[in-house]
């Protein structure tokens, strides 16, 4: 297992800016990036993703968890990534359900959670306040 101090966050801030905007677009196409028509949700890939019998749902929980590694390489802090990593879990045990746990995942929009997490934890490295 490894420990948080031995990964090292990008040493500039366009490196910080380029590695969130590439996870900020992963998390909106995982999440909302097709409106459902006659309601007022976006639904993403992982929604698609999780109708698929057999291990859909998986492939969902993996790039999410890509994006929680992500952050963790940015610098975020531990107890942000425990958050993050609670976010997952919520979604991908919700998930099993079948039908169900996919509306839940249209909603709960636990990649865009977990990017304003780090956005949050990362506010002061990229100058926004």
């Amino acid at each position: 297992m490894s420990d948080f101090s031995t990964i090292s966050p990008p040493v500039s801030v366009a490196e910080l800016r380029l590695r969130l905007d590439r996870i900020r677009r992963l998390a909106w196409l995982l999440n909302s990036a097709a409106r459902i028509p006659g309601l007022r949700l976006r639904a993403g890939l992982d929604t698609l993703l999780g109708l698929l019998p057999g291990g859909g749902a998986l492939i969902g929980t993996a790039l999410s968890l890509y994006i929680v590694w992500e952050g963790r390489r940015m610098g975020v802090d531990r107890q942000t990534v425990q958050r993050m990593l609670g976010n997952v879990a919520i979604e991908a045990v919700v998930g099993l359900v079948p039908l169900a746990g996919d509306l839940f995942d249209t909603v709960f929009k636990a990649d865009l959670r977990n990017i304003a997490l780090i956005e949050a934890a990362l506010a002061g490295r990229l100058g926004v306040q």
